[in-house]
Order: structure tokens, then sequence, then C-alpha cells
């Protein structure tokens, strides 16, 4: 790789750092209450959304859970189609949105409110249609995205992945998960023989 490229690489991955950067003067008005219902909920955290905020909340879901958090990932368009089955009334449903205008999600809240589910936004406007119609909406915004036409989800996709890495890890901090807990939840591989 040449110095050109390599310059050119380290330009986008500068914009998504500045992104996450930006984030920490944010108050996330909004968080504590999330947290205090995190903590004191009889059932899991659920993850929804589509598109590369779909792949975000898998991952999230995955975090969540090994961290000590219950938590699933369910799809916004098979929500739509029966999958919505799958949420319980004690759950939290959080929907990840970056324009909180995405169809799919909208389509959801009749009937999340009707399951009497507590529903969530992730979005980066907090006037968006989610934000507004959600009983809380967390605020993640970032100026730009980081590709040429500011248009592909780079910074606003990363910037969701670690403030909800960062809810997890202070959750798992908050319940006092313990390395043998987390080995529990690693039977296999590298992490499980390090966590005992």
């Amino acid at each position: 790789m040449n110095n050109t490229t390599l310059s050119l690489l380290k330009s986008y991955m500068r914009k998504e750092h500045q992104a996450i950067g930006d984030l920490l003067t944010s108050p996330f008005p909004g968080m504590e209450t999330l947290i205090e219902t995190i903590l004191n909920a009889k059932g899991r955290v659920v993850f929804i959304g589509i598109g590369k905020s779909g792949h975000i909340g898998k991952k999230l879901a995955a975090t969540f859970a090994s961290t000590g958090t219950p938590a699933i990932f369910v799809h916004g368009t098979e929500a739509l189609h029966g999958d919505l089955g799958m949420i319980h009334v004690d759950d939290i449903a959080i929907l990840l949105s970056n324009s909180g205008e995405t169809q799919e999600m909208l389509a959801l809240l009749p009937s999340l409110k009707k399951m009497g589910v507590r529903q969530v936004a992730f979005t980066g406007y907090r006037q968006s249609s989610l934000a507004m119609a959600c009983e809380l909406s967390i605020e993640i915004r970032v100026t730009t995205e980081a590709d040429d036409l500011g248009l592909a989800p780079s910074s606003s996709s990363t910037a969701v992945l670690v403030v909800g890495d960062a809810l997890a890890l202070t959750l798992s901090h908050l319940k006092q998960f313990t390395r043998q807990n987390f080995g529990l939840y690693h039977p296999g591989g590298t992490l499980g023989k390090l966590a005992v």
C-alpha cells in the first residue's frame, strides 16, 4: 500500500474517530433512566433494526448477553411478519434507526404499545418521528458520515456501536458481573479459558 492510499484510508478512520470524540461531550439525556430501567427489568433487552442498524443491533445483543444482560435481536422486517411474537411484555425494545424515520420501525410501534412493551429509540435525531413516538429516546448524533458522499452509514453506525457497547459494559459493572460469570457464558474458545 503506497503512502497516498494509506493516507486516504487513515483520513476515513480519522473522521470516524472524530465522530466518537464528539460523543464524549454529549449529556445523553435519558441514559440514566434507561440504565435504571434495564437494571430493574424482568425481561430482556430486544434490539430491533434493519440494514446497517440491524447489523449493529445483532452485535449489541450479543455483547449484552455475554456480559450479563439478557438480550436478543429481532429483525425489523421479520418483526412485521410474526417475529413480534418473540417479544414479551417484560422486555425492553430498543429500536435502532439513525434517521428515526425508517418506516419498518415506525410500523412496529402500535403493536409494541398494545403488547405493553417499553420502547426506546436509538436515533441520530431527537425530533425524529421514532424518537417522538417512543417512551424514551437516546440521541446518538454525528455531524456527517465518513465517506466522500456523506451518505454511507459509517460514523453513525460506529457511534451507535460504541454507545451500545459502553451501555452494556456499564450494566455489567453495576451488576457486578464476574470473571466466573463470563467464563460460564464462554465455555468454548480462548475467551472462556482466559476468564477462569
